[in-house]
């Protein structure tokens, strides 16, 4: 199978280097030196951001010419869903926080295989950080193997947000990154218990950090409950539930009135 004869350091380097190049733009609490504008309403991008994509998709097409590519800044290729290997990637996840100075957004990359990410790097050069994870293999952040949260009771549980709602004020807030991908990885470095959404997201804000998540022993899914697969004909999950698997069965119970709701509008 191609995606095990994978040259894993040259996909690192290829990370390390977009993520080098859009750190070279960014300012620490200040506007950076980019031109931003939005893509629709309250959806930031910039050209670092298209930069950055263009950069990834010859560095990684180069190294694994066989997968097709999905990304947040190309234009979708159909052909894609005919191919079993795929670049899925996110060039600037939390591209917010990128254009205000904050370090919360990473660079994300992911091949999938067969409709699951096999091998996965996020680079986040505002934190110093990277976090490598293949499937089976487990998964580091700076070199060192990462245990996620292991969180068996529900309440009390330690989730990334501004804000919670009165429903869910028996969860306790932690820093919240604009990034969902880096959200994702507090789970993974036992720095948070349940991240979860509900609403329609992306394939490329989640396909690395599910890996990323799933090697340190986190569930991921929709916020139904259900198995997210990548590659589909429309790219997108009805939310995402990323905790430690003791509090699983609880965070889609909690979830599930409001996830109907809002699928029957």
């Amino acid at each position: 199978m191609p995606e095990r004869l994978l040259d894993r350091d040259a996909v690192i380097a290829a990370t390390q280097e977009a993520a080098a190049f859009a750190f070279t733009s960014w300012r620490d609490g200040a506007v950076p030196d980019t031109k931003v504008w939005e893509k629709s309403a309250n959806n930031p991008v910039s050209d670092i951001d298209m930069a950055v994509d263009a950069l990834l998709n010859v560095r990684l097409r180069g190294i694994l010419p066989e997968a097709a590519w999905l990304s947040e800044e190309t234009v979708d290729d159909p052909a894609r869903l005919d191919a079993r290997l795929l670049w899925l990637v996110d060039p600037i996840d939390g591209t917010r926080d990128y254009v205000r100075g904050r370090s919360g957004w990473c660079v994300s990359v992911a091949l999938v295989a067969d409709g699951q990410p096999v091998f996965a790097v996020m680079a986040a050069p505002a934190q110093s950080k990277l976090w490598v994870a293949a499937s089976g293999d487990g998964v580091t952040c700076n070199g060192e193997r990462l245990s996620g949260s292991s969180r068996l009771d529900f309440i009390g549980s330690r989730v990334p947000a501004d804000d919670l709602p009165k429903i869910d004020r028996d969860l306790a807030t932690v820093e919240k990154p604009n990034s969902i991908a880096m959200r994702m990885t507090m789970v993974a470095c036992d720095r948070a218990d349940l991240v979860a959404t509900l609403r329609w997201g992306n394939e490329w804000d989640i396909a690395a950090a599910h890996l990323v998540a799933q090697e340190a022993g986190a569930v991921v899914s929709d916020a139904l409950g259900k198995p997210i697969v990548y590659n589909k004909q429309r790219p997108m999950d009805f939310g995402l539930i990323c905790c430690a698997p003791g509090i699983h069965e609880a965070a889609v119970e909690r979830l599930a009135e409001r996830a109907a709701k809002l699928l029957a509008s």
